[in-house]
């Protein structure tokens, strides 16, 4: 996930107090001079942290824990709501008609974060579109034409007119019918009268209900003053951080905007169009911790069942899976759903207890390797019968190798689709006995299991992990 050195130093931390009946003032300094660290190496203000480990500090050792409560678990929480407290709250962006419009500096990520963006607001309903203003910058027509492509959002830009102005105007009159609006526009390696002039002639004709900055997280804590600048120069109501997974400084540039008195809009991280997420304060925490994040889990979930279902000429409900056979294709369909939810690291992330501690006892590359797996699979399955993909249990010496000679895949990896194919269907048949609330005690039997020490619903989301 994003933030990972951050998240990995500060459970670490945590985790040296399991087992621990009581917490000595030593054991306290301890702690506080970890987390110190952990957030000075993510370029974390040092004031900020001399504040919030002042605070963590006086709280561990005045404040009398819950009855019940593990001093780890005490501990936990107090690092969890000051943490949350310096990142500060989510922009409002409600999913209604709006115009918003993007500003920051070259290189910045402005034309990737307006295609996220756009992909984000359609997954939310609503129909969205992009207006590229950038004159300046050789290819930004192209690259902003192809990335609302692979959005599938409606664009619109003139490669052959050089006022941005004229772009804006004409834009918004062509995409008159999209229920956001997204206004790309122009940067400069720094903030200077030619730039905040132009974006002040385009504010002035789009009139945006927000304007957003784009800010990119390897500038640590120095994104203070540019979102200051910004702020004095065109005003902004809220600041987009990009490219969290390229840098360790990402804690850095999160704290150094709330210091603005501004908020957080969205965090971008990778490439592709789907790499966005709303800010969620007590989510994100909650997933830096190693306690998951439910409301995203959910979210991701439901959309990539709509999208293994919208992308299926067959008609597919997963809960035929639990009233009849489960075959090949059920598998395959979520193996589909999976890759659909992004990538596993990030969605492990979100499961409670199973991100975050479990995570950083795998190798590097175990998520690697379990996506290569899984493609290894449908290459496989690509070289099956019907009938086999229907009923596995046919495959049988002869019928394994002639798979093989046509996926291309060693016998062992057959073999593995097999097996794995086995292990789902013992335990869907275990799901197909049980009742409502037999699940329901499944589930937080699971959820408790993430945090330890009995503080069950740790899952993040609109709520935060301890139910506040």
């Amino acid at each position: 996930m994003v933030l990972d050195d951050l998240g990995s130093s500060l459970r670490g931390t945590l985790d040296d107090l399991r087992g621990k009946s009581r917490l000595s003032e030593e054991d306290i300094a301890d702690i506080v001079k970890e987390i110190q660290r952990s957030l000075l190496q993510a370029d974390v203000d040092v004031g900020l942290v001399q504040d919030l480990s002042n605070s963590i500090e006086s709280r561990a050792l005045d404040e009398e824990p819950p009855a019940g409560t593990t001093p780890r678990d005490w501990v936990l929480r107090i690092v969890y709501e000051e943490l949350v407290d310096l990142v500060g709250e989510s922009t409002e962006l409600p999913l209604e008609e709006q115009t918003i419009m993007l500003a920051g500096l070259y290189g910045s990520g402005k034309t990737t974060t307006a295609a996220k963006m756009a992909w984000w607001f359609s997954t939310k309903g609503l129909r969205p579109a992009i207006i590229q203003t950038d004159t300046d910058r050789p290819g930004a027509y192209d690259q902003a034409k192809e990335m609302a492509e692979r959005a599938e959002v409606e664009f619109y830009g003139d490669p052959d007119e050089d006022d941005p102005v004229k772009i804006a105007r004409e834009g918004l009159a062509a995409t008159e019918s999209a229920d956001v609006r997204i206004v790309d526009t122009a940067g400069r390696d720094g903030l200077n009268e030619e730039l905040i002039e132009q974006i002040e002639r385009i504010e002035r004709e789009v009139q945006p209900d927000r304007n957003l900055l784009v800010l990119d997280a390897a500038m640590g804590q120095s994104a203070k003053s540019q979102a200051a600048d910004f702020e004095a120069a065109i005003g902004i109501d809220g600041v987009v951080i990009t490219k969290l997974d390229g840098t360790a400084k990402g804690g850095g540039a999160l704290a150094a905007v709330n210091e603005t008195d501004s908020t957080i809009a969205f965090l971008g991280a990778g490439e592709t169009v789907k790499d966005i997420e709303r800010f969620e304060p007590s989510g994100f925490i909650s997933r830096l911790l190693g306690m998951g994040d439910l409301k995203q889990l959910t979210e991701r979930v439901e959309r990539a069942m709509e999208e293994t279902q919208e992308g299926d000429d067959e008609d597919w409900d997963p809960e035929d899976m639990l009233e009849g056979q489960f075959t090949l294709k059920d598998m395959r369909k979520q193996m589909e759903t999976m890759n659909n939810m992004g990538p596993l690291d990030q969605v492990m992330d979100m499961i409670p207890g199973l991100g975050g501690g479990l995570m950083d006892q795998l190798p590097d590359d175990a998520m690697d390797v379990t996506q290569e797996r899984m493609r290894d699979f449908d290459v496989i399955m690509d070289s099956m019968t019907e009938e086999e993909l229907e009923n596995p249990r046919v495959v049988g010496q002869s019928r394994t190798e002639r798979i093989c000679r046509g996926s291309g895949k060693p016998e062992e990896r057959v073999r593995e689709l097999l097996q794995q194919h086995k292990q789902m269907d013992q335990m869907l048949k275990q799901f197909q006995g049980m009742g409502d609330g037999d699940m329901e005690r499944m589930m937080k039997q699971m959820q408790q299991g993430g945090g330890g020490g009995g503080m069950g619903g740790m899952g993040g989301g609109g709520m935060g992990p301890f139910g506040d």
